[in-house]
């Protein structure tokens, strides 16, 4: 008896090269934060809607997270931004890494709690 297969969504990658391209997309956000997500998107955006799609939702984490960085670094004299960033830490390699995984099923993710700045 197997596990049950879990996944964010139905299925949306018709190729196998799109699947990857999605699930490293979601992994550059770790070294690369935004700069890989948004270039996909800007040259992606009308072309594949599903990779699109995949990287305008790692855009818009890396930028929730960049705005939750620059605060936690604004209130850092206050000593409550120390507190924070440990968390920040966790957040911007967990997520990007669950949304990899996902995305490697063939499943599209949406990130819990990222503004969406970008439509």
């Amino acid at each position: 008896m197997s596990a049950p297969e879990i996944t964010q969504g139905p299925a949306i990658f018709s190729d196998r090269d799109v699947q990857t391209q999605a699930t490293l997309i979601h992994l550059s956000g770790i070294i690369a934060f935004f700069i890989v997500p948004l270039i996909v998107y800007l040259s992606q955006q009308d072309k594949r809607s599903e990779l699109a799609e995949q990287a305008r939702e790692a855009l818009n984490f890396q930028i929730t997270l960049a705005i939750m960085w620059a605060t936690s670094l604004a209130t850092t004299l206050l000593l409550i931004g120390l507190l924070f960033m440990p968390f920040l830490l966790l957040l911007g390699l967990i997520f990007p890494v669950l949304a990899a995984v996902s995305t490697s099923r063939g499943s599209r993710y949406r990130y819990p709690f990222a503004l969406r700045l970008v439509t």
